[in-house]
């Protein structure tokens, strides 16, 4: 057995763009539009990395989600949480729970998924203006 991706709908394939390919740093692997079931697939995967994707589900006609408990979060490893985070805040992303011990944090994507970031190996020395930057709302 082989994990392969995990799927979110989207409601804005645009602003899902924005976040997880211009902010969060992930690479398209591939696309496939479905005109008779009208949506767009997109395959996403961290760069050199293609063996765990998140599938974008793009409906076409207007749809409403909401999140529930069965859905915790996405999390991704990076080599310097500090530089990650601070590329999502360049790109006006909220850190909703900010790095302050240098190990995790977590954001949330355009349609509210929560998205875990640890810091690959050992944690990093904790540092400003991540130590005293409090949480905001919810991951």
């Amino acid at each position: 057995m082989k994990y392969l991706h995990t799927m979110v709908r989207v409601t804005n394939l645009e602003a899902s763009l924005r976040f997880y390919r211009d902010a969060l740093g992930l690479v398209e692997v591939r696309r496939k539009e479905h005109p008779q079931g009208r949506y767009t697939l997109l395959f996403l995967a961290a760069p050199d990395d293609e063996s765990a994707q998140i599938e974008l589900t793009f409906n076409w006609d207007p749809e409403s989600y909401t999140g529930g408990r069965n859905f915790g979060h996405l999390a991704y490893a990076v080599e310097d949480i500090y530089a990650a985070c601070q590329r999502l805040r360049d790109h006006g992303v909220t850190i909703n729970r900010p790095p302050r011990d240098g190990h995790m944090a977590f954001v949330r994507s355009p349609d509210q998924i929560s998205i875990e970031l640890l810091q690959r190996g050992e944690p990093l020395a904790p540092a400003e203006p991540w130590m005293s930057m409090p949480n905001t709302g919810t991951w």
